[in-house]
């Protein structure tokens, strides 16, 4: 009885290897044939779609940059870390009011924080480019920039403020005895040890803020603020035939993501148990 569930054990566990494999080349093989894509010419696309590159030459890649491509991660990266400073800091600093300080409606306060979350940032699209506009903002920088951090602040407040609820009061109390305010025992105690969701909600953040295409597309009209996912969308459009300059430009926007999705994933896991498993 013993050896039978000892070999069905050895059969599940062979099992669960070949269902991680085939997971891994479903994920991974797309991303790869499009790196080696970028380094091929039409022809060799269209004669064999699926070979390896006769050469590796970066001309692809260096055509891509220069179609606009460093134009487009430029803006993906202002307004993604300029997106996650803010979310990140007005997120934290909402749960500590709510979590720390006593003030009335807490209760109240929270449900309409939280309540951000039931928001559908389609419903809300033709209002706020009607907003936009009259304030001056469409097509710009700034209209990301907001729209980021609004619609991401509840998400965030979220889960730093289920992490926040379990730190010991008493860390509060000898804060107070030593003569901190608020703002100090904010800064220099309750955030340091709010590092692991912190982390958390910087990746996650930066993951949505680095991808995300609705807005980009229907706030930036072709300026500046025009980040990658719009951008390489132009690129397709305009370069349609040359699909390994399109092939190298999408490549270049996701290595980085890829990269940072690699060696965070345990903080982003990490965060969510703390934050949303409470």
């Amino acid at each position: 009885m013993v050896t039978r569930l000892g070999f069905l054990g050895v059969i599940a566990r062979l099992f669960l290897w070949a269902f991680l494999l085939g997971l891994a080349v479903v994920v991974l093989y797309p991303l790869l044939w499009m790196v080696l894509n970028g380094f091929r010419t039409n022809a060799e696309l269209f004669d064999d779609p699926f070979a390896l590159p006769r050469s590796w030459s970066l001309e692809n890649y260096r055509s891509a940059w220069n179609r606009g491509v460093s134009d487009y991660l430029m803006a993906s990266v202002l307004v993604t870390v300029t997106s996650t400073v803010t979310t990140v800091f007005i997120s934290a600093w909402a749960a500590y009011g709510l979590t720390r300080v006593n003030i009335p409606l807490n209760k109240a306060l929270t449900a309409v924080i939280l309540g951000g979350l039931m928001l559908t940032p389609t419903v809300a699209l033709v209002p706020l480019v009607q907003m936009f506009q009259r304030m001056g903002l469409y097509n710009s920088f700034w209209a990301l920039l907001i729209l980021y951090t609004a619609f991401r602040v509840p998400f965030t407040t979220f889960l730093i403020r289920a992490y926040m609820i379990d730190l010991p009061r008493e860390v509060d109390e000898a804060a107070e005895l030593d003569g901190a305010g608020r703002w100090t025992a904010f800064w220099r105690i309750i955030l340091p040890m709010c590092k692991p969701v912190i982390t958390s909600t910087v990746l996650l953040h930066v993951l949505f803020a680095w991808n995300e295409y609705l807005f980009a597309m229907v706030f930036t009209n072709g300026g500046e603020a025009q980040t990658l996912p719009v951008g390489l969308t132009g690129l397709m459009s305009k370069h349609g035939t040359d699909f390994p300059v399109v092939f190298a430009g999408m490549a270049i926007a996701a290595v980085p993501v890829v990269l940072l999705f690699f060696f965070g994933q345990r903080y982003i896991v990490k965060g969510l148990a703390d934050g949303i498993g409470k």
